[in-house]
Protein backbone atom coordinates (compact mmCIF):
# COMPACT_ATOMS: atom_id res chain seq x y z
CA UNK A 1 0.00 0.00 0.00
CA UNK A 2 2.88 2.20 1.12
CA UNK A 3 4.19 1.87 -2.73
CA UNK A 4 1.22 2.92 -4.19
CA UNK A 5 0.90 5.99 -2.19
CA UNK A 6 4.15 7.11 -3.04
CA UNK A 7 4.03 6.02 -6.98
CA UNK A 8 1.44 8.78 -8.07
CA UNK A 9 3.23 11.89 -6.14
CA UNK A 10 6.54 10.61 -8.17
CA UNK A 11 4.51 10.73 -11.43
CA UNK A 12 3.31 14.37 -10.52
CA UNK A 13 7.07 15.30 -9.99
CA UNK A 14 8.12 13.80 -13.49
CA UNK A 15 4.94 14.80 -15.02
CA UNK A 16 6.21 18.70 -13.53
CA UNK A 17 9.51 18.57 -14.89
CA UNK A 18 9.01 17.15 -18.52
CA UNK A 19 6.16 19.57 -18.86
CA UNK A 20 7.68 22.46 -17.95
CA UNK A 21 5.11 23.11 -15.86
CA UNK A 22 7.55 24.03 -12.47
CA UNK A 23 9.91 26.66 -11.52
CA UNK A 24 9.63 29.52 -14.02
CA UNK A 25 13.50 29.93 -13.80
CA UNK A 26 13.40 26.63 -15.62
CA UNK A 27 11.34 28.53 -18.48
CA UNK A 28 13.64 31.19 -18.66
CA UNK A 29 16.46 29.00 -19.28
CA UNK A 30 14.97 26.46 -22.17
CA UNK A 31 13.85 29.71 -24.30
CA UNK A 32 16.07 30.26 -27.11
CA UNK A 33 18.68 33.31 -26.47
CA UNK A 34 18.43 36.07 -28.71
CA UNK A 35 21.56 37.36 -30.37
CA UNK A 36 22.53 41.19 -29.44
CA UNK A 37 22.65 43.39 -32.21
CA UNK A 38 25.48 46.17 -32.23
CA UNK A 39 26.76 48.70 -34.37
CA UNK A 40 23.31 49.43 -35.83
CA UNK A 41 24.20 52.79 -36.80
CA UNK A 42 27.23 52.06 -38.58
CA UNK A 43 27.68 50.61 -42.70
CA UNK A 44 30.02 47.92 -43.04
CA UNK A 45 33.11 49.32 -43.76
CA UNK A 46 37.35 48.43 -42.73
CA UNK A 47 37.31 50.03 -39.59
CA UNK A 48 34.49 48.25 -38.06
CA UNK A 49 35.58 44.35 -39.81
CA UNK A 50 39.00 45.44 -38.27
CA UNK A 51 37.24 46.17 -34.84
CA UNK A 52 35.09 43.44 -34.84
CA UNK A 53 37.95 41.01 -35.69
CA UNK A 54 40.34 42.54 -33.07
CA UNK A 55 38.02 41.64 -30.42
CA UNK A 56 36.56 38.72 -31.68
CA UNK A 57 40.30 37.40 -31.50
CA UNK A 58 41.58 38.86 -28.64
CA UNK A 59 38.66 37.47 -26.33
CA UNK A 60 38.89 33.95 -28.16
CA UNK A 61 40.14 31.83 -25.20
CA UNK A 62 41.85 29.73 -28.05
CA UNK A 63 43.42 32.24 -29.59
CA UNK A 64 47.18 33.22 -28.75
CA UNK A 65 46.55 36.84 -28.38
CA UNK A 66 43.83 36.12 -25.97
CA UNK A 67 43.77 39.28 -23.36
CA UNK A 68 42.43 38.57 -19.63
CA UNK A 69 39.70 40.56 -18.88
CA UNK A 70 41.60 42.89 -16.19
CA UNK A 71 44.20 43.41 -19.04
CA UNK A 72 41.25 44.47 -21.94
CA UNK A 73 41.88 48.69 -21.02
CA UNK A 74 40.57 50.93 -23.62
CA UNK A 75 41.32 54.42 -23.82
CA UNK A 76 38.98 57.29 -25.77
CA UNK A 77 40.00 60.79 -26.50
CA UNK A 78 36.87 62.89 -26.31
CA UNK A 79 36.77 66.07 -28.47
CA UNK A 80 35.62 64.93 -31.99
CA UNK A 81 36.25 61.49 -31.20
CA UNK A 82 33.00 60.75 -29.58
CA UNK A 83 31.81 64.25 -28.76
CA UNK A 84 30.91 66.61 -31.64
CA UNK A 85 33.92 69.59 -31.90
CA UNK A 86 33.26 71.78 -34.87
CA UNK A 87 30.32 73.77 -33.91
CA UNK A 88 32.30 75.49 -34.33
CA UNK A 89 35.57 74.78 -31.92
CA UNK A 90 36.17 72.65 -28.77
CA UNK A 91 33.14 73.02 -25.63
CA UNK A 92 35.61 74.14 -23.40
CA UNK A 93 36.23 77.52 -25.74
CA UNK A 94 32.88 77.64 -26.42
CA UNK A 95 31.83 77.35 -22.91
CA UNK A 96 35.09 80.16 -21.86
CA UNK A 97 34.17 82.47 -24.57
CA UNK A 98 30.07 82.72 -23.32
CA UNK A 99 31.53 83.07 -19.48
CA UNK A 100 33.93 85.53 -20.04
CA UNK A 101 32.32 87.80 -23.07
CA UNK A 102 29.15 86.94 -21.96
CA UNK A 103 27.83 85.79 -18.58
CA UNK A 104 26.67 88.77 -16.48
CA UNK A 105 27.65 87.57 -13.07
CA UNK A 106 31.28 87.17 -14.60
CA UNK A 107 32.35 89.66 -17.58
CA UNK A 108 32.91 93.06 -16.01
CA UNK A 109 35.31 91.34 -13.13
CA UNK A 110 37.27 88.42 -15.60
CA UNK A 111 40.89 89.84 -15.32
CA UNK A 112 42.63 90.97 -18.82
CA UNK A 113 44.37 88.28 -19.82
CA UNK A 114 41.53 85.78 -19.45
CA UNK A 115 39.01 88.24 -21.84
CA UNK A 116 42.16 88.38 -24.63
CA UNK A 117 42.02 85.06 -24.33
CA UNK A 118 38.38 84.88 -25.02
CA UNK A 119 38.40 87.27 -27.66
CA UNK A 120 41.06 85.10 -29.41
CA UNK A 121 37.96 82.36 -29.54
CA UNK A 122 35.40 84.36 -30.49
CA UNK A 123 37.97 86.17 -33.15
CA UNK A 124 38.53 82.57 -34.51
CA UNK A 125 34.56 81.61 -34.72
CA UNK A 126 33.35 84.54 -36.49
CA UNK A 127 35.80 86.21 -38.46
CA UNK A 128 38.03 82.78 -39.28
CA UNK A 129 41.12 84.79 -37.23
CA UNK A 130 43.65 82.69 -36.80
CA UNK A 131 44.64 81.59 -32.42
CA UNK A 132 47.96 82.44 -31.36
CA UNK A 133 50.68 80.23 -31.16
CA UNK A 134 50.71 77.00 -28.38
CA UNK A 135 46.72 78.45 -27.85
CA UNK A 136 45.92 75.16 -25.71
CA UNK A 137 47.83 76.34 -23.00
CA UNK A 138 46.73 79.84 -23.28
CA UNK A 139 43.42 78.80 -22.84
CA UNK A 140 43.90 76.19 -20.44
CA UNK A 141 45.53 78.96 -17.97
CA UNK A 142 42.44 81.52 -18.60
CA UNK A 143 40.12 78.68 -17.64
CA UNK A 144 42.06 77.84 -14.84
CA UNK A 145 41.41 81.26 -14.02
CA UNK A 146 37.76 82.09 -15.15
CA UNK A 147 36.20 79.30 -12.66
CA UNK A 148 38.28 80.09 -9.69
CA UNK A 149 36.69 79.65 -6.62
CA UNK A 150 33.66 77.45 -7.62
CA UNK A 151 33.38 74.77 -5.62
CA UNK A 152 32.83 71.18 -7.51
CA UNK A 153 29.01 71.23 -7.43
CA UNK A 154 28.94 74.89 -8.28
CA UNK A 155 31.07 73.97 -11.57
CA UNK A 156 29.39 71.17 -12.36
CA UNK A 157 25.72 72.66 -12.75
CA UNK A 158 27.65 75.45 -14.78
CA UNK A 159 29.07 73.22 -17.01
CA UNK A 160 25.62 71.41 -17.27
CA UNK A 161 23.94 74.47 -17.74
CA UNK A 162 25.99 75.54 -20.90
CA UNK A 163 25.99 71.90 -22.63
CA UNK A 164 21.66 72.61 -22.42
CA UNK A 165 22.14 75.76 -24.71
CA UNK A 166 21.06 75.33 -28.40
CA UNK A 167 24.69 74.28 -30.26
CA UNK A 168 25.88 76.90 -32.17
CA UNK A 169 25.35 75.08 -36.44
CA UNK A 170 22.56 72.50 -35.31
CA UNK A 171 19.19 72.64 -35.49
CA UNK A 172 17.48 69.81 -33.14
CA UNK A 173 20.36 69.15 -30.74
CA UNK A 174 22.07 70.62 -27.68
CA UNK A 175 25.52 70.97 -26.58
CA UNK A 176 25.19 68.21 -23.77
CA UNK A 177 23.68 65.46 -27.09
CA UNK A 178 26.35 65.94 -28.82
CA UNK A 179 27.23 62.73 -29.13
CA UNK A 180 28.60 60.77 -32.46
CA UNK A 181 25.57 58.38 -31.96
CA UNK A 182 27.60 55.46 -33.87
CA UNK A 183 30.80 55.62 -31.54
CA UNK A 184 28.93 55.23 -28.54
CA UNK A 185 27.69 51.44 -29.50
CA UNK A 186 31.04 50.86 -29.35
CA UNK A 187 31.25 51.77 -25.77
CA UNK A 188 28.40 48.67 -25.49
CA UNK A 189 30.13 46.55 -27.66
CA UNK A 190 33.26 46.83 -25.90
CA UNK A 191 31.70 46.69 -22.06
CA UNK A 192 29.76 43.31 -23.40
CA UNK A 193 33.19 42.27 -24.15
CA UNK A 194 34.92 42.57 -20.95
CA UNK A 195 36.53 45.62 -21.76
CA UNK A 196 37.07 48.34 -19.46
CA UNK A 197 36.78 52.03 -21.23
CA UNK A 198 38.22 55.36 -19.97
CA UNK A 199 38.26 58.79 -21.26
CA UNK A 200 41.18 61.00 -21.91
CA UNK A 201 40.75 64.53 -23.20
CA UNK A 202 42.60 67.08 -23.62
CA UNK A 203 39.91 69.14 -22.01
CA UNK A 204 38.66 70.01 -18.69
CA UNK A 205 38.42 66.88 -16.35
CA UNK A 206 35.39 68.07 -14.52
CA UNK A 207 33.84 69.22 -17.82
CA UNK A 208 34.11 66.08 -19.21
CA UNK A 209 32.46 64.06 -16.28
CA UNK A 210 29.71 66.48 -16.53
CA UNK A 211 29.28 66.00 -20.22
CA UNK A 212 29.93 61.77 -20.03
CA UNK A 213 27.16 61.93 -16.88
CA UNK A 214 23.99 61.38 -19.28
CA UNK A 215 26.10 58.53 -21.38
CA UNK A 216 26.80 56.61 -17.87
CA UNK A 217 30.73 56.95 -17.82
CA UNK A 218 31.61 56.99 -14.16
CA UNK A 219 33.69 59.72 -13.37
CA UNK A 220 36.15 57.59 -12.16
CA UNK A 221 36.75 56.82 -15.89
CA UNK A 222 37.63 59.92 -16.83
CA UNK A 223 41.36 61.58 -17.61
CA UNK A 224 41.71 65.13 -18.45
CA UNK A 225 42.76 68.53 -17.92
CA UNK A 226 43.54 69.22 -14.08
CA UNK A 227 43.68 72.15 -12.08
CA UNK A 228 44.88 72.45 -8.17
CA UNK A 229 41.77 71.89 -5.83
CA UNK A 230 41.92 73.34 -2.25
CA UNK A 231 39.59 72.75 1.01
CA UNK A 232 37.11 75.82 1.57
CA UNK A 233 39.07 76.99 4.39
CA UNK A 234 42.30 75.78 3.57
CA UNK A 235 43.57 79.78 2.60
CA UNK A 236 47.25 80.33 1.80
CA UNK A 237 48.19 76.87 3.58
CA UNK A 238 49.57 73.96 1.62
CA UNK A 239 47.64 71.10 2.04
CA UNK A 240 50.31 68.81 3.31
CA UNK A 241 50.55 70.81 6.52
CA UNK A 242 46.64 71.09 6.67
CA UNK A 243 43.58 68.94 7.72
CA UNK A 244 40.67 69.68 5.98
CA UNK A 245 37.75 69.67 8.40
CA UNK A 246 33.89 67.76 8.36
CA UNK A 247 32.23 71.19 7.34
CA UNK A 248 34.62 71.74 4.74
CA UNK A 249 34.49 71.34 0.52
CA UNK A 250 37.04 71.26 -2.07
CA UNK A 251 37.16 73.94 -4.78
CA UNK A 252 38.55 75.43 -8.16
CA UNK A 253 41.93 77.32 -8.01
CA UNK A 254 43.33 79.22 -10.53
CA UNK A 255 46.55 76.94 -10.68
CA UNK A 256 47.00 74.75 -13.68
CA UNK A 257 48.30 71.28 -13.19
CA UNK A 258 48.41 69.51 -16.13
CA UNK A 259 47.34 69.90 -20.45
CA UNK A 260 46.65 66.61 -20.97
CA UNK A 261 47.46 66.40 -24.58
CA UNK A 262 50.20 64.27 -26.30
CA UNK A 263 52.89 62.95 -24.19
CA UNK A 264 50.94 64.19 -20.90
CA UNK A 265 48.18 61.99 -22.03
CA UNK A 266 50.69 58.75 -21.53
CA UNK A 267 51.78 60.04 -18.32
CA UNK A 268 48.37 60.35 -17.26
CA UNK A 269 47.21 56.63 -18.09
CA UNK A 270 50.54 55.66 -16.85
CA UNK A 271 49.87 56.99 -13.47
CA UNK A 272 46.25 56.78 -13.30
CA UNK A 273 45.25 53.60 -15.10
CA UNK A 274 48.82 51.56 -14.33
CA UNK A 275 48.57 49.31 -17.81
CA UNK A 276 49.40 50.12 -21.05
CA UNK A 277 46.02 50.34 -23.09
CA UNK A 278 45.14 47.60 -26.06
CA UNK A 279 42.93 49.45 -27.80
CA UNK A 280 42.49 53.16 -28.31
CA UNK A 281 40.31 55.71 -30.01
CA UNK A 282 41.26 59.42 -30.81
CA UNK A 283 40.91 61.87 -34.04
CA UNK A 284 43.57 64.65 -33.76
CA UNK A 285 47.92 64.50 -33.41
CA UNK A 286 46.98 65.14 -29.94
CA UNK A 287 46.16 61.69 -29.51
CA UNK A 288 49.09 60.00 -31.38
CA UNK A 289 51.18 59.44 -29.05
CA UNK A 290 48.32 57.78 -26.85
CA UNK A 291 48.26 55.78 -29.98
CA UNK A 292 51.98 54.47 -30.26
CA UNK A 293 52.05 53.97 -26.62
CA UNK A 294 48.91 51.77 -26.57
CA UNK A 295 50.65 49.52 -30.10
CA UNK A 296 54.10 49.85 -28.05
CA UNK A 297 52.54 47.19 -25.44
CA UNK A 298 54.12 44.18 -25.79
CA UNK A 299 52.55 42.32 -23.42
CA UNK A 300 49.34 42.20 -25.50
CA UNK A 301 47.98 42.68 -29.15
CA UNK A 302 46.46 46.25 -29.25
CA UNK A 303 45.21 48.37 -32.35
CA UNK A 304 44.11 52.28 -32.51
CA UNK A 305 41.62 53.81 -34.70
CA UNK A 306 41.73 57.44 -35.67
CA UNK A 307 38.39 59.08 -36.80
CA UNK A 308 38.68 61.65 -39.06
CA UNK A 309 35.42 64.36 -40.29
CA UNK A 310 35.19 64.23 -43.44
CA UNK A 311 31.51 64.65 -43.73
CA UNK A 312 30.82 68.04 -44.85
CA UNK A 313 27.32 67.43 -45.47
CA UNK A 314 25.55 65.98 -42.02
CA UNK A 315 28.65 68.23 -39.86
CA UNK A 316 30.58 71.23 -40.39
CA UNK A 317 34.33 69.93 -41.42
CA UNK A 318 37.37 70.78 -43.33
CA UNK A 319 36.88 67.50 -45.34
CA UNK A 320 39.84 68.19 -47.99
CA UNK A 321 41.90 68.20 -44.60
CA UNK A 322 40.41 65.17 -42.76
CA UNK A 323 41.31 62.87 -46.13
CA UNK A 324 44.80 64.33 -45.88
CA UNK A 325 44.77 63.67 -41.94
CA UNK A 326 42.99 59.99 -42.84
CA UNK A 327 46.10 59.25 -45.33
CA UNK A 328 49.20 59.93 -42.66
CA UNK A 329 46.76 58.11 -40.00
CA UNK A 330 47.23 54.81 -42.32
CA UNK A 331 50.72 55.72 -42.67
CA UNK A 332 50.84 55.77 -38.91
CA UNK A 333 49.62 52.13 -38.54
CA UNK A 334 46.47 53.29 -37.29
CA UNK A 335 42.81 52.31 -38.72
CA UNK A 336 41.14 55.22 -40.21
CA UNK A 337 37.04 55.57 -38.96
CA UNK A 338 35.28 57.88 -41.77
CA UNK A 339 32.44 59.99 -40.39
CA UNK A 340 30.71 60.32 -44.31
CA UNK A 341 31.43 57.11 -45.38
CA UNK A 342 31.25 54.68 -42.17
CA UNK A 343 28.33 56.28 -40.20
CA UNK A 344 24.63 56.03 -40.93
CA UNK A 345 23.94 58.76 -38.42
CA UNK A 346 25.72 60.98 -36.95
CA UNK A 347 23.94 62.76 -34.16
CA UNK A 348 20.89 61.04 -34.67
CA UNK A 349 17.69 61.33 -35.87
CA UNK A 350 16.16 65.63 -36.21
CA UNK A 351 19.27 66.74 -36.10
CA UNK A 352 19.84 69.40 -38.84
CA UNK A 353 23.08 71.07 -39.78
CA UNK A 354 22.33 75.09 -40.26
CA UNK A 355 24.67 77.93 -40.41
CA UNK A 356 26.19 79.61 -37.26
CA UNK A 357 24.62 82.17 -35.76
CA UNK A 358 25.50 84.72 -33.75
CA UNK A 359 24.15 86.87 -31.09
Amino acid sequence: MRQTKLFFPLLFVLALIFTGCGNDDDKENRLPTVQKEYFLLWNQCEALTALQEYVKDVTNPNSSHYINVEDRIATFDMDGTFVGELYPTYFEYNMLEYRVLDDPDYKDIAPDDVKEAAQNIRDFVREGKKLPDHFDMIHARAAAKAYAGMTLAEFDAYVKAYASKQANGFKGMTYGQSFYKPMLEVFDYLEDNGFTYYVVSGSDRYICRALVESIGIAPNRVIGMDVCLKSSKQGDNVGVDYTMGKDEYLIRTDSLIIKNLKTNKVRQISQEIGKVPVLTFGNSSGDCAMHNYCLSNTAHRAAAFMLIADDDERDHANREKALKLGNQWRENGYHVISMKNDFKTIYGEGVEKTDFIFE
